[in-house]
């Protein structure tokens, strides 16, 4: 397994999150590797793609990835579901896209997972939707108590 520099402690699943995101738009596969947990069981599953199990797969994954240069998305409308030890975040994000009309915005769903481990918060799993040419709705329920 290639050796992967952990990142600096990551005081909150937040911390975590931005930092994913940073290494994407930077093309910066280390920075990138350093927030998922030290697993065998990290999932990854990239827009329509397989589900790729343990950090040597979706280091591989990434790394194609990369070869097409930085990842320009922004996490937007995060949701987020946070325990003592576990959290989720729901996010959409925007991608901008380069293509021979110019550049476009695509839309992915995406959920990021995060663990509280020895050395601060630790991705342990990264699922995207296929992206769509419109932002996408969100509905939300509302309540059904008022207080």
């Amino acid at each position: 397994m290639p050796h992967v520099p952990k990142a600096a402690l990551l005081a909150s699943p937040d911390d975590v999150e931005n930092q994913f995101y940073e290494a994407l738009r930077e093309a910066d596969l280390d920075k990138l590797m350093a927030v998922w947990a030290d697993d065998e069981e990290v999932i990854c599953v990239h827009p329509g793609g397989p589900r790729l199990v343990g950090p040597v797969a979706v280091r591989a994954a990434f790394e194609a990835v990369f070869a097409n240069g930085p990842v320009h998305v922004q996490a937007e409308k995060v949701r987020r579901v946070h325990t003592l030890s576990a959290a989720m975040h729901s996010v959409v994000e925007r991608v901008a896209l380069a293509t021979p009309e110019g550049t476009r915005t695509g839309w992915v769903m995406a959920s990021n997972v995060y663990i509280k481990t020895a050395h601060g918060w630790r991705m342990v799993a990264h699922h995207a939707s296929p992206g769509t040419a419109q932002e996408p709705p969100e509905l939300v329920d509302s309540p059904s108590v008022l207080h």
